[in-house]
């Protein structure tokens, strides 16, 4: 079942086991007692809907803002915004994108 949701990559228990344990540590899930499976928990409901609504409504059309036909001025805010990203990204000394 988890090779579909991946898109056909795989998934070996020991990732599954040290994916699911920092869930788990993060409060973002929890175990249910005497069985092998886990439900979110609120912060991890909170989480998922947060990602859902800027996946939807900032990072899709920004996206699609990096197209020629797009108007310069929502080309111009993209790159902006990438200037930005990448800024706090090296004064926080984190690695650069590949």
């Amino acid at each position: 079942m988890m090779t579909g949701l991946l898109g056909g990559s795989t998934c070996t228990s020991g990732q599954m086991t040290y994916d699911l344990r920092r869930l788990r540590l993060n409060g973002l899930i929890r175990r249910l007692p005497r069985s092998n499976r886990y439900v979110l928990t609120q912060g991890g409901v909170r989480l998922a809907v947060f990602s859902t609504k800027v996946y939807n409504r900032l990072l899709v059309p920004l996206t699609a803002a990096n197209q020629p036909q797009a108007p310069p001025e929502l080309r111009a805010a993209l790159m902006a915004i990438a200037r930005h990203v990448d800024d706090y990204a090296a004064h926080a000394r984190l690695p650069r994108e590949s």
